[in-house]
């Protein structure tokens, strides 16, 4: 079982940049895929941004490519979307997911991941 929890989520002016981070507990995520996705008011949840067990594939949504970076450190069991240029659009509750396996691709859907964070509020002021 693996517990999730993100942090880094706030207020900030469109242009600026926060770190999303999502730690956890519970196994080492070194052999896990791992996610972020976000979920606008009265939507489904959206691919953000994703790697494969070890980082050898990437993915990330087309309207955060160039912009949004994903990363992990397995020596702290965490995982980080760095998030510059942040436009008003980008405003929603954004969640990390976790899935168990040594997948050589990178997951882009919600129903590939077992595991979920609580989900942290991004709010992009204009």
């Amino acid at each position: 079982q693996v517990q999730l929890v993100e942090s880094g989520g706030g207020l900030v002016q469109a242009g600026g940049s926060l770190r999303l981070s999502c730690a956890a507990s519970g196994r080492t995520l070194s052999t896990y895929a791992m996610g972020w996705f976000r979920q606008f008011p009265g939507k489904e949840r959206a691919f953000v941004a994703a790697f494969n067990w070890n980082g050898g594939s990437t993915s990330y949504a087309v309207s955060v490519k160039g912009r949004f970076t994903i990363s992990r450190d397995n020596a702290k069991n965490t995982v980080y979307l760095q998030m510059n240029t942040l436009r008003p659009e980008d405003t929603a509750v954004y969640y990390c997911a976790a899935a168990a396996g040594r997948y050589s691709s990178a997951f882009v859907r919600t129903e590939q991941y077992n595991y979920w964070g609580q989900g942290t509020q991004v709010t992009v002021s204009s």
